[in-house]
């Protein structure tokens, strides 16, 4: 029988914020690395560092930002088995509270991963922690313990040698979780008041490391979210859990689908762009073997797709077509996702080197870079004019000196 630890709760809830302002969950409020609204700065020096702040254990999951206070997990301990949700005040860089818990799943993980790996999700009244473990944690905004799902327990056998890495979304009153391995493979759907299961179904027993996406709502359908994996892409209704339509031509299991005006790319034979159509139907638009992503997800703005590939070479493709339009090497190698703010792309490499690339029709122009001179595997955030990257040792904001 499934179980689950439910808290009361000890503090009073806070109202939700505004959601223009904060970057929520993995790749932004939409799922689709686009910080809407922000202008962030582009000319990166040491000057536009506002501050670090020292992180306890290691870490590969993206920071979130919430009002004034920007959220990041990591793990400690010999076996990765302790875990950490951190609120740091957005404007100080200082430590608001560190709430640490004991891992009930697995912590093994390859060497360049670590426990902390998912980024975590938010409602604006509550932060979700999901680890490779397997365990959930609901906290508020003052760090008060709402519920915790130990998946790891639940379900012991969802899990791989290498690590899981898959994060949280949430849509309306659900947090949607996915948790795919070779011997047992689920995803569902989880109240975010309650912690109680809504939905479960079952998913391709494969490993899977790809993250929910979103389906943003039109006048013919709800929202839905979009569920990755080597089969292919399945269109899931938040709500019920019931499986609207399936592209069943495979998928990558590493870089995860994203949405943009309508259309949605994602990494399969290189980048294949669907567009859903009346009754749950989808017709295919185009796919491009020439633009191919690594580890990083795809990144659509502007009418551009970009694919960035593990040795640094940016490529872009027109959204319509698919043609590839020029390509850009970059140096290092690259493990993160981009996102996008105001016209420019912001990429940081794995030797803590930051870019800021401004795309052109016909060319990509590396306008500025800055070496944080520390590993950075995770992808970063962006809110009210900053952006917001983590190593394991700091988290770093950077920003406009006012």
């Amino acid at each position: 029988m499934k179980w689950i630890i439910t808290f009361l709760i000890v503090a009073a809830g806070t109202c939700p914020l505004s959601l223009a302002a904060d970057w929520r969950q993995f790749r932004g409020n939409a799922a689709n690395s686009v910080a809407t609204g922000e202008t962030l700065p582009t000319e990166l020096s040491g000057d536009t560092i506002a501050w670090k702040a020292r992180l306890p254990g290691r870490g590969l999951s993206g920071p979130i930002v919430i009002g004034e206070q920007v959220f990041v997990s990591a793990s400690s301990g010999y076996a990765q088995d302790r875990l950490h949700v951190i609120s740091i005040d957005t404007a100080t860089g200082t430590q608001q509270w560190d709430r640490e818990f004991i891992a009930t799943g697995r912590t093994l993980t390859h060497d360049k991963m670590c426990n902390a790996t998912p980024t975590m999700a938010s409602d604006g009244e509550r932060v979700f922690a999901f680890f490779s473990s397997n365990d959930l944690i609901c906290l508020d905004l003052a760090g008060n313990l709402q519920w915790f799902r130990g998946f790891g327990s639940e379900f012991p056998n969802a899990s791989n040698s290498l690590g899981m890495s898959s994060s949280p979304v949430v849509l309306g009153h659900t947090v949607v979780v996915q948790v795919e391995s070779d011997a047992e493979s689920f995803a569902c759907g989880i109240d975010v008041e309650s912690g109680v299961t809504i939905w479960q179904i079952d998913r391709p027993r494969a490993a899977n490391w790809t993250s929910p996406a979103i389906l943003p709502a039109t006048d013919q359908q709800s929202a839905l979210v979009l569920l990755q994996s080597s089969k292919g892409l399945t269109a899931v209704d938040p709500v019920s859990g019931s499986i609207v339509w399936n592209f069943d031509q495979g998928a990558s299991t590493i870089p995860s689908v994203t949405v943009d005006s309508g259309s949605i790319v994602i990494p399969s034979n290189g980048l294949t762009a669907i567009r859903p159509g009346k009754d749950n139907t989808f017709e295919q638009l185009w796919n491009s073997s020439s633009i191919s992503p690594g580890t990083s997800s795809p990144v659509v703005v502007d009418g551009l797709a970009f694919a960035l590939n593990s040795a640094g070479v940016l490529s872009a493709g027109d959204i319509k077509t698919g043609e590839r339009l020029w390509q850009l090497r970059l140096r290092g190698s690259f493990s993160s996702t981009p996102i996008t703010a105001n016209g420019y792309l912001y990429l940081f490499n794995e030797d803590g080197n930051a870019f800021v690339v401004k795309p052109e029709k016909d060319q990509g122009i590396i306008v500025s870079e800055l070496d944080l001179a520390e590993k950075i595997l995770c992808s970063p955030g962006a809110a009210n004019g900053a952006l917001y990257v983590r190593s394991d040792a700091h988290l770093f904001k950077i920003a406009e000196r006012h």
